[in-house]
């Protein structure tokens, strides 16, 4: 399908240039973790039977920031607020190394 609009065409334009296309795919790598994260921590959310409300007042962060967080569609949260809201939920947050094929991936 032929990109119609001006910045449709322009983005079509500008992932022929490799460079280009590499850091997008990092870009869109690094928003589907967060989004995976917070997918996860909104999931215990609602296991857990809790309003957003509920989780801003024990996580000791202001209702809308939650509210936004877990509503839009591409949050950007902060280590600090990932990490009450993980408390909050009795989550714990770890870091593990890469499977070598996503590693791989990411060197090339």
């Amino acid at each position: 399908m032929a990109p119609r609009t001006g910045a449709e065409r322009y983005f079509a334009k500008r992932m022929r240039d490799d460079d280009y296309r590499a850091a997008h795919a990092e870009a869109r790598r690094r928003i589907d973790e967060i989004d995976s994260l917070i997918r996860a921590i909104d999931a215990q959310r609602e296991q857990q039977g809790l309003s957003k409300a509920e989780l801003a007042r024990r996580a000791g962060l202001p209702p809308e920031a939650v509210r936004r967080l877990l509503s839009i569609e591409r949050p950007n949260p902060t280590a600090g607020t990932l990490v009450a809201l993980a408390d909050a939920l009795d989550l714990q947050i770890v870091a593990r190394p890469r499977s070598k094929s996503a590693s791989k991936r990411l060197s090339a």
